[in-house]
């Protein structure tokens, strides 16, 4: 795969924007679409923004990013089978913990957009399916095409995103390995505590740092391989 693929990182999450009204109201494809272009001109109108605004940033994703994630299910794929190792409280405790490390990489990728272009395809949804993938391409002159798929899931009237995956791979899964040598190593408290303490450890020096930080390989939000 190619690695200039990295460079279209940001475009991960801005397909991903959208008020909550338009989630139950659009069909998935188009939600997605729509949102993308929606999204894209807020960046390109907002300087501070462009500029690494933390504050203008923060608020996007607060705003039009998060209300599409189903960050619990997104942390029960991470988890695999140790969920069911999980206390309840341990459950809510992993998810918050979780969403904060992709809300940081999210808004760190949202700072270095560089004018990206993003195609969509059209989605097959048969009536009553409750899963749908939403594809797309990402393009840029001098560069290959990247493909990148956004799994998404019905919950009552509003679409959710559980996944994506840029060239086949998944955002979630990439954090499988590493969480279940923690809770191997340490059990699930011990993957909350170290979870808990990168978190803190990313808000007071507005990044991250050793084995917990990120990486964006390929586009894929990709880390903890250590």
């Amino acid at each position: 795969m190619n690695t200039n693929a990295m460079k279209y990182a940001p475009i991960l999450m801005l397909a991903l924007a959208a008020p909550l009204a338009l989630a139950d109201e659009v069909a998935p494809d188009a939600l997605v679409k729509a949102v993308t272009v929606e999204v894209l001109a807020l960046i390109r109108q907002d300087k501070d923004i462009q500029a690494g605004n933390p504050t203008k940033i923060a608020d996007l994703v607060e705003t039009r990013i998060l209300p599409l994630f189903d960050f619990e299910r997104m942390t029960q794929i991470a988890m695999a089978r140790n969920w069911r190792l999980a206390t309840p409280e341990q459950q809510k405790l992993l998810t918050a913990e979780f969403k904060s490390l992709l809300v940081r990489t999210y808004s760190i990728a949202l700072s270095s957009y560089r004018n990206q272009v993003i195609e969509f395809r059209p989605s097959r949804l048969a009536p009553g399916d409750t899963e749908v993938t939403v594809k797309s391409v990402i393009k840029q002159p001098g560069t290959a095409p990247v493909s990148m798929d956004y799994d998404l899931e019905k919950t009552g009237t509003a679409w959710k995103v559980f996944d994506v995956k840029i060239e086949g791979m998944s955002l979630v899964t990439t954090y499988r390995e590493t969480f279940a040598n923690k809770v191997r190593e340490s059990g699930v408290e011990g993957l909350i505590q170290s979870l808990s303490e990168k978190n803190r450890v990313g808000d007071a020096r507005g990044r991250w740092t050793g084995d917990f930080y990120p990486v964006m390989y390929l586009g894929v939000l990709h880390g903890w391989n250590r």
